[in-house]
């Protein structure tokens, strides 16, 4: 028979063993069944059989792959795990139904051959296992997909929920300046946030505790203050009167010190000159500015860099720098912008501001002349006081004591100088080496070969091994973290850092040696400029008004002058451009300052007098310059003149006039390094061979108070007092 035949060659011979056997057991249902139906079945079964066959030999040879493309593309892999449980669902049905009317693939086989062969048996049964294979990595890669799509979704949700967050507390802080001012009237106008800044040039905190401020210790009583506020490095007048207003490092806003060189631009800093008002040295966005951005108008009374036009924006007001004004000008200076008309009057060509910055310098300068210690110090510092007791009459005068805030602030201290604490340059480093010398006291070195900076360095710091009053740093290398004066090219790559109440000189400013033998008094008597956590060089911060609604006497922790730019800013409901400072309003209180076991201020010890490191081998004490002139050597005297001309101040000279502020054309040029003149030196007067005898007597009187004053100092240290 054709179908015998086909069947013959397709599954090959079987034997008839196994066909008789198979037969026999299925005998009996044959018995029951017609020939032409098996016929019928048969063929429709062999049918089913080859498809099933040839669906099974494409599984074997394309499952794998598919399998391999279905991981490289999840979604078609689903799809074909799908259709193939559903074919193989299908399938079973089918086999199912087949046995249930007892179409056995057995009986066609046992009719026309005998059975299946065995290989085909295998076959089946290995395709069989490949599709199980199959399903259950379908099914494995089914669940590690929804287990990725799960840690996705989670992931995503995090993340929307950690922008929502920063978006929200960006809103909030830029917000926060504003929404809780509010405009004030004193009964005759409207007054929108209004502060006024005052500046004291080298107040050192610890003037406070000298009975001479009645006034500024009232306002402690009155206001929030820290024990003492903290300058930035190097704690000299123009570097941290420009962190002051813009709350940035010096490394920051670029203004280094009071003189340096700028590598880039090929040119000096130097801040009593014209060209220091060149917008090219100051980076950073100061105060004026800021307000200016925001519609808020500003007066600005002599700060340093306020002449510089920095940002091409303007101050609405700006008072050049006037060394000669007198105190009460500044008073009656500030009270004029309180009366201009305000928010009543906007149409006014000149309405009232609501930032009033004011520089006062006599302090600074009154340091650098007399030294912190002397009588003529003691007078200046009541001056100033008296000059806050006008201001804030006035304010109370025009009811606008709780109306306007009011912030007085210091940029650094003072120490008192000595001969007996001065260093010759030369002894420490071959200056021949050297192309540029930076800052004062303490001296940044730039050397002519860069190849020589390690070299150079080596050397100082070997002579500095024996010498405890001088720390030595490589910019890049060992350069305090805390100080923040690395990231800027204007700081110069080598640095000698005095200690507090020493000095470096070249020789020919000031011969050290010769100095000791003659009994020449050092000048300035008083400088800064050193680490600014040593006692000698704190600062002061005292705020009151509406924007510090804080219990009277209000004591927070200290922090540094980087702070004070937020706090303004916020106090007048602008908000501040990106600076170092961390504080914002309101301040956070830790007590008061009358509080039982509060801490203290204690008046610091000026340094020791010392023998210079390297002295000349037989150095005398110093004596007074001549016996018509009561002063002694001391570094006190309130008008100590050199016995020679020869002595003169070290390059470049302290901030006596300029320091108060950038001079456009600063008016005490007499001030300036120019001969072997002493800062001190210039009033003709103060030549001790014009002395008159009344002169003569006034010098012994301050003298004895110079004396006392340093009893005083020895005695607080006794005590416990801070050195």
């Amino acid at each position: 028979m054709a179908i015998d035949a086909e069947k013959s060659t397709k599954y090959g011979r079987l034997n008839s063993d196994d066909v008789d056997s198979d037969s026999e057991r299925r005998a009996p249902s044959l018995g029951s069944r017609a020939s032409g139906e098996l016929h019928d079945d048969d063929r429709v079964l062999l049918q089913e059989e080859d498809e099933q066959q040839e669906l099974l030999l494409r599984k074997e040879t394309s499952g794998i792959q598919r399998l391999l493309r279905g991981r490289e593309d999840g979604n078609s892999a689903v799809e074909i795990g799908k259709r193939e449980r559903r074919r193989l669902a299908r399938e079973a049905r089918q086999s199912q139904n087949r046995r249930s009317r007892g179409q056995d693939n057995g009986l066609m086989y046992e009719m026309e051959e005998g059975g299946p062969g065995s290989d085909f048996a295998s076959s089946r049964s290995s395709s069989e296992s490949d599709l199980r294979k199959l399903s259950f990595a379908n099914s494995n890669w089914t669940k590690r997909l929804s287990l990725i799509k799960r840690i996705a979704l989670y992931l995503s949700i995090i993340a929307l929920f950690l922008v929502l967050l920063f978006a929200a507390y960006k809103a909030t802080q830029a917000s926060k300046p504003r929404s809780p001012l509010a405009t004030l009237s004193n009964g005759t106008s409207l007054f929108a946030p209004t502060t006024i800044i005052v500046s004291l040039d080298g107040f050192r905190a610890d003037f406070l505790q000298r009975g001479l401020t009645p006034t500024l210790n009232a306002f402690v009583r009155e206001g929030i203050s820290p024990l003492y506020m903290t300058a930035s490095f190097p704690s000299v007048t123009f570097p941290n009167h420009f962190t002051l207003v813009t709350g940035l490092y010096p490394e920051t806003h670029g203004i280094v010190g009071n003189t340096f060189w700028d590598p880039d631009l090929q040119d000096s800093f130097y801040y009593t000159d014209k060209e220091a008002m060149d917008p090219k040295w100051w980076n950073g966005e100061p105060i004026w500015v800021t307000a200016e951005k925001q519609s808020v108008r500003s007066a600005i009374h002599m700060w340093p860099g306020s002449e510089a036009h920095i940002g091409g924006i303007e101050p609405t007001f700006v008072d050049k720098y006037n060394g000669s004004e007198i105190l009460s000008k500044k008073v009656d200076r500030v009270l004029e912008l309180l009366d201009l008309p305000g928010l009543e009057s906007s149409d006014h060509p000149q309405p009232r501001p609501q930032l009033i910055a004011a520089y006062i310098p006599v302090v600074d300068s009154a340091g650098h002349k007399y030294g912190p210690n002397s009588t003529d110090i003691r007078q200046t510092i009541q001056n100033v006081d008296n000059m806050l007791a006008g201001l804030f009459n006035g304010l109370e005068e025009r009811n606008l004591t709780d109306i306007v805030n009011v912030v007085v602030v210091s940029d650094h201290g003072m120490a008192t100088t000595s001969t007996q604490r001065l260093m010759q340059l030369e002894d420490l480093v071959d200056v021949s080496r050297i192309e540029h010398i930076d800052g004062w006291p303490l001296i940044g070195l730039r050397p002519k070969d860069p190849a020589d900076l390690e070299d150079l360095y080596n050397q100082i710091k070997a002579k500095a091994e024996t010498n405890p009053h001088i720390e030595v740093y490589l910019r890049d290398r060992d350069m305090p973290e805390r100080y923040h004066f690395r990231n800027n090219d204007r700081i110069a790559p080598l640095w000698i850092v005095p200690e507090a109440g020493w000095a470096i000189v070249k020789n020919d400013e000031f011969n050290v040696a010769e100095g000791l033998i003659n009994g020449d008094v050092y000048h300035p008597l008083g400088l800064h400029g050193y680490d600014p956590e040593h006692p000698l060089m704190r600062a002061i911060f005292v705020a009151r008004g509406p924007a510090f609604p804080h219990k009277p006497d209000s004591r927070v922790e200290v922090f540094q002058n980087t702070e004070v730019y937020n706090i303004i800013c916020e106090s007048i409901g602008i908000v501040p451009s990106p600076n170092n400072g961390t504080l914002h309003l309101p301040l956070k209180p830790i007590g008061l300052h009358s509080d039982e076991g509060a801490p203290t201020l204690d008046p610091p010890n000026d340094p020791p007098p010392s023998e210079p490191v390297p002295p000349k081998p037989a150095s005398p004490e110093p004596v007074p310059p001549k016996p018509a002139s009561p002063k002694p050597a001391s570094p006190k005297p309130a008008s100590p003149e050199p016995a020679s001309p020869e002595p003169v101040p070290p390059e470049p000279q302290p901030d006596v006039v300029a320091s108060s502020t950038n001079v456009a054309t600063p008016p005490a040029d007499d001030l300036l390094p120019t001969s072997t003149t002493s800062p001190g030196s210039e009033d003709a007067t103060n030549d001790p061979s014009q002395e008159t005898p009344e002169e003569q007597v006034k010098g012994w009187i301050d003298w004895v108070h110079g004396k006392l004053d340093e009893f005083k100092s020895f005695v607080n240290g006794v005590l416990g007092g801070s050195g």
